[in-house]
């Protein structure tokens, strides 16, 4: 699912509100997570999952092409673990298909 599909689908789920609205809350949302990541928050969702950031250290690498060494500098990535309770969903919908 596309951002523009989620956007699409909360609108037709709440047709109370204008479309512009909810792409603003939508918006706003991915905002407020990306934003605490950045700080190296860690942002939960009670029955969805978290959202944390890992930081993988400075390691050497290799050019698949030409097999040559490259370094490659540690960095920070964001992370997501899924609640028990979207997992149990996950597997509950797979099983049914």
């Amino acid at each position: 699912m596309t951002k523009s599909e989620l956007i699409a689908e909360l609108s037709a789920a709440n047709p109370h509100l204008l479309s512009r609205d909810v792409e603003t809350i939508v918006a706003t949302i991915f905002s407020e997570i990306t934003a605490a990541l950045a700080r190296g928050e860690r942002v939960e969702l009670r029955g969805f999952g978290a959202f944390t950031v890992k930081h993988r250290d400075a390691r050497t690498g290799r050019n698949p092409r030409t097999g040559a060494a490259v370094p490659v500098d540690e960095k920070a990535v964001p992370f997501f673990k899924a609640g028990k309770e979207l997992r149990e969903r996950v597997n509950t919908g797979a099983q049914e298909s």
